[in-house]
């Protein structure tokens, strides 16, 4: 699977050590630079998994701290995403949203 994955304005970077992420967002942040446009790290949020378990890794771009999915939960392509690693509280919501949209 490639470390990198792009969608539209959506960016996914996916890597297995966090030296390597840190390496990728501070060219990522180069590259935004030459181009002269900018990240919104507060639009941006991190998760770091060890083990299996969540790890409070703080990750930073542009010299700002990413938020952390455990901090702050984010909406992406419809869903949202948070700590929990689960995705059984997702059925339950799809199943309201699909009784009120009916």
């Amino acid at each position: 699977m490639p470390p990198l994955k792009a969608f539209m304005d959506d960016i996914a970077i996916l890597y297995v050590k966090e030296n390597e992420t840190r390496r990728m967002l501070i060219r990522l942040d180069a590259v935004m630079n030459w181009s002269r446009t900018s990240f919104k790290p507060t639009n941006s949020r991190s998760l770091s998994i060890r083990k299996g378990k969540l790890q409070d890794v703080c990750l930073k771009l542009a010299s700002q701290n990413i938020p952390r999915i455990s901090q702050e939960p984010i909406k992406s392509l419809g869903r949202w995403y948070d700590s929990s690693q689960k995705d059984i509280k997702r059925g339950s919501e799809t199943s309201e949203q699909a009784l009120v949209g009916l």
